[in-house]
Parts: structure tokens; sequence; C-alpha cells
């Protein structure tokens, strides 16, 4: 039996290939088996894939009770929420931003949590409630803060808690400023991605305790960071898994329209022509996506498809309309016509990202980590004495 292919579907069901699969801890087994998912995924969910790049159609308990079953008890994540709560459906909206994530990833971030009897936990980002009913069932409720920016959301899944008898302490605020009012914590996870380690949870968290969060890079790629804050204010560690998860509400930015690069100038405006050997399409896989994220900074990246089968890559610098670039992909070329535009030659940028993550031997996640102090965010291969370099200028 696999995840998600469990041919009864139930907690049971679900449990056993999780313990199979080796991603849920043993010592977690009663929290999974006292707090059943089914308890605190919405009537409406929105089913993912488990590499978080697809939703499916929703599935509503009120007209397919068996479906939404099925789903809750899949290895996938469930969206519940579009939009900042903004769109009422019944489609899907523009950008989902709060989810049940998938079994496998929250026990396996549990697991790096390393809790035991007697800790301080602050959860951040309480969405359906799943996370901080399976840590208050653990630890208990006093042991447990959750903070939720919605209050929407915040109440909701106060009620879903107190139904299943369990009392964790639910804050309303940003998850940014973490809750210094019960500070401080031995540890601390987070249900959403940052690009930026929030300096608050490092002040809130005891010398020795843990940080457990989803750190991705505006380019894209990321994986959960399982930092340790030592005596002098610093956090440090390696990342753990990939993973997939929506980007803090505070830390998305505003991404300038596609139309504002060429400004109405007809193809290819002020762009600089050339050709790579490089194809456009060994760019775009999650890994290549981080390691290139990491050196690359300010970039983000869409593609454009046509009926033929072919497509065009574009870069765009977030803090600068002027600096753009695309690389062309087409079936059985050794050679891409690539336009750059601007200050900074973006696709040179990508390119040379990619031959150092090349030359390093294709490093996974698990060989990156991450310091976070006074000076900002510093990623690392292997040792923190081998930072990232990006490719501006100090």
């Amino acid at each position: 039996m696999t995840i998600g292919q469990e041919t009864e579907t139930g907690p049971d069901q679900l449990i056993s290939a999780l313990l199979a699969a080796g991603a849920l801890a043993g010592d977690w087994v009663p929290a999974f088996r006292a707090v059943g998912r089914e308890a605190f995924v919405p009537d409406v969910v929105w089913p993912g894939t488990a590499d978080g790049t697809r939703r499916h159609a929703a599935v509503d308990r009120r007209t397919d009770p068996a479906a939404w079953r099925e789903a809750v008890y899949r290895d996938v994540p469930l969206t519940f929420q579009w939009d900042d709560g903004t769109h009422r459906g019944p489609g899907p909206g523009m950008v989902p931003s709060s989810s049940v994530s998938m079994p496998s990833m929250v026990a396996g971030m549990l697991a790096d949590l390393d809790v035991a009897e007697g800790m301080r936990v602050l959860d951040v980002g309480t969405g359906a409630g799943w996370n901080a009913g399976l840590l208050a069932r653990r630890l208990g409720g006093d042991r447990v803060v959750t903070v939720e920016v919605d209050p929407h959301l915040a109440a909701a899944a106060r009620q879903r808690l107190t139904a299943q008898g369990l009392h964790p302490r639910c804050v309303i605020g940003d998850g940014a400023a973490g809750h210094p009012a019960g500070a401080p914590y031995d540890r601390l996870i987070a249900t959403f991605s940052v690009i930026d380690v929030p300096a608050a949870w490092v002040e809130q968290i005891v010398p020795g305790g843990l940080i457990v969060v989803p750190w991705g890079t505006e380019y894209g790629g990321e994986a959960v960071a399982r930092l340790t804050v030592t005596e002098g204010g610093t956090a440090e560690g390696r990342f753990t898994r990939s993973s997939a998860f929506m980007r803090m509400r505070s830390q998305r930015g505003v991404r300038p329209p596609f139309d504002a690069y060429l400004k109405g100038r007809p193809w290819p405006a002020d762009g600089r022509r050339s050709t790579t050997p490089l194809s456009p399409a060994h760019t775009g896989g999650w890994i290549e996506q981080f390691a290139i994220g990491l050196q690359v900074p300010h970039v983000f990246w869409r593609s454009e498809r046509y009926d033929d089968g072919t497509y065009t890559l574009w870069l765009h610098d977030s803090a600068d309309t002027r600096t753009w670039a695309s690389a062309d992909w087409e079936p059985g070329r050794t050679g891409y016509e690539v336009v750059q535009a601007g200050p900074r030659s973006l696709w040179d940028e990508v390119e040379a990202a990619w031959h150092w993550w090349d030359a390093q031997g294709r490093p996974g996640f698990t060989r990156f980590g991450l310091t976070v102090d006074r000076t900002g965010q510093h990623p690392w291969l292997d040792t923190p004495d081998h930072r990232v370099s990006t490719t501006l200028a100090p």
C-alpha cells in the first residue's frame, strides 16, 4: 500500500501508509489517531497534487460525501480558501491562500520539530487548525500557542479545536510578529513559506530551541529549514525536505504586470540578442529553481506556451521594469535564442547559477543550509562557511 492509494479510505489506512513510507514517527501515532484530519477539513476543498503544482476540481461534502472523505484521507494538500477569502466560488480563485497540508508533510515537519513533554510551542499559521490540534494533543493545550492573521479562519479553527476537546491558545495576529506575550518558546513551526525568517521568531525562541519553517526563493523552489537558535541570536541549520507551501501574506510582494517591461515597444524592444546552449527546460525543476534563486535575487519567471508546443521562458526583475530577458525553447535545438534588456543580464545570471549548481554535483535540498543573523539570510552548501554567493554586488 502506498500513500494516497489506499484500497479503503480512512484514518487507519492513512496512518498505516504514512508509517510504511517512513513519513510518520512512532511517537506521533497516538496524536494522529486521536486528532483525525476529517474533523479539520471544511466542506468544500480543492484537492491538490503531492508536488503542490496543481489543484483538481472542488469536492463538496454536502453533495458528494464519499468523494470528500476519499480526498481527506489521501496524502495531498486540500485548498479551502482562495484570494485571502475574497473569492466566493464556486470555482477556484486566482491565488490559493489557505489549505490543509498533506499528511506526510505535516508528519515530517512535526518530526523535525523534535518536541518533548513540557515544551512550549508557537504554531504560526493556524489555518484549519489540524497542526495546532496535533500539537495540543501531544503536549497539552496550555503548552501551545497558535497564531492566525485571518480572523474568519481563526474563529473557524477555534470551533473545530474546541469540538475535539483541544484548547491551545488561539491568537489573531500577524504571524511575522510571533506572539511575544507568550515568549519564550522551545519550538516554533510555520505552516506557510517565507523568503526571510522574521527576526521576531529568533528572538522568541530559547537558546538551543528549534524553528521549522518552509523557506523559498523569489525565483522558485522551496524546502523545509530546521534551524537551531544560539545564545547570540543566530538561527542556523539544514534543509530537511522539499516543500511547496503558500507564502506568508506579508512576504508575497507585488510584482509588476508583464506589459510593464516591454512598454508597448515592438519586439525585441531594446533587448540584446544572443544564443545559449543551455536549454530553458533544464532550469525549470524545483531544485534547479531553488539553486538558481539562491544566487539570482529579485527575479521571477513565467512561461508563455504556444500551440505548436514551443514556449518562451520570460525572466523579470521584480524591482526594475527595465530589466527582463527571454529564452525560446524549441524541440530538437542545440542552441536557443535569448534576448536580454536592462542593467542586468538576467539569462546570463540564471545560466551561471545553473552551471554552478551543476559543477557542485547537482546537490539536492538536504545539502543546503541557512544561517539567519542580524545581517540577513545566508544560504550555504554543505557547511556554513561555504556560503552561496548572489549575482549582485554587495
